[in-house]
């Protein structure tokens, strides 16, 4: 399926407010990608589906969650917000017919991150946070390293700012984004 395909569909499964950021994503994905020397495609693809599953209500995450067999753990089972990466990777697969484990990799971790992420990951991961329509303190500074210092500094960063507002809204912090960034910060002071 191609990208206008993609995007047909897509128009009818997420609100209008969710496709608009989900075309910024894109725009910031594609960008990242040809700094960092990545498919331009893939992050494309990747970043129009990211969140292909975040406007489903709780009866139709547990349907899907229950039809493919997805594995949740705790938090996600509790927070169930966190699973739409998972969940979006399998419509991804079964409903837009993508076949890339790369691509299911980025949708699914791009909420929580995960430990040694591929540059793929990272790209979707912060251009989520960076996309043209997200204004809040610090997201210019973050914009002009990501585009022009360091992935792996500008996804710190990220990181960093996560744990600061799911911290300040009182909901529980994924281990998975913990140890992102501790395997991140070990990465950057090897250098």
């Amino acid at each position: 399926m191609d990208f206008e395909e993609i995007l047909k569909i897509l128009e009818n499964m997420i609100t209008k407010k969710r496709l608009i950021h989900s075309l910024g994503v894109v725009e910031s994905a594609k960008k990242l990608a040809r700094i960092y020397n990545t498919d331009i495609k893939k992050a494309e693809i990747a970043a129009l589906l990211h969140d292909c599953g975040k406007c489903l209500k709780k009866e139709e995450v547990l349907h899907y969650v229950k039809k493919y067999d997805i594995l949740l753990d705790e938090i996600e089972k509790k927070e169930l917000e966190l699973a739409h990466g998972k969940v979006g990777a399998y419509l991804a697969k079964n409903i837009f017919k993508i076949e890339d484990d790369e691509i299911f990799s980025a949708i699914t971790y791009h909420t929580t991150g995960k430990k040694n992420m591929t540059k793929l990951d990272k790209i979707i991961y912060l251009a989520d946070f960076i996309e043209p329509n997200r204004n809040y303190s610090g997201v210019e500074e973050l914009r002009n390293i990501a585009y022009n210092d360091n992935l792996d500094k500008a996804l710190l960063m990220s990181f960093d700012n996560t744990i600061k507002y799911v911290v300040s809204i009182k909901k529980i912090i994924h281990p998975r984004t913990i140890e992102a960034r501790n395997f991140l910060l070990e990465q950057l002071n090897k250098l």
